[in-house]
């Protein structure tokens, strides 16, 4: 059975969450940015009476920041500890991918413990991104601190 991935782009480079990470994705509504946050933290948002923290994807890639444009999207997903909101430029859809056309991200990006695996296409290679290991403990930590504080 093929897994599928949710696949989205920052500048010309695309990216792949699990689907069943995913809770939703919307336009970006009003971000409300939180004084002393770890860069790492864009601010939060309110939906539904949830306050959500909206981290910075671009940062943790190393891309150059830009502007929030109103054609963006809002990654709403989950880890094991906690819902997150990811920016980004565009949301692509869903792909299926079987074990074949994947590769384990030790093998080819050692160190980069947020990549699990790298789907092979045709003409592209698109990173597949582990949530549960994207903040390091000190981001976590970051992140609890703002979420008790506007509790």
């Amino acid at each position: 059975m093929a897994d599928q991935y949710v696949v989205f782009t920052l500048d010309d480079q695309r990216y792949a969450l699990h689907l069943s990470a995913v809770d939703r994705v919307v336009h970006v509504p009003h971000i409300t940015p939180v004084s002393g946050a770890l860069d790492i933290l864009l601010g939060i948002v309110n939906i539904a009476g949830r306050i959500i923290p909206v981290v910075d994807i671009r940062r943790r890639f190393n891309l150059p920041e830009r502007k929030i444009s109103l054609s963006d999207r809002l990654i709403f997903a989950h880890t094991e500890r906690r819902s997150v909101a990811l920016v980004a430029d565009a949301v692509g859809g869903v792909i299926e991918c079987s074990e074949y056309s994947k590769a384990l991200a030790e093998h080819v990006l050692p160190g980069l413990r947020h990549v699990e695996g790298i789907i092979k296409l045709k003409d592209d290679l698109i990173l597949i991104h582990n949530l549960d290991k994207f903040l390091s403990l000190e981001e976590e930590k970051s992140v609890d601190l703002v979420l008790a504080a506007v509790k």
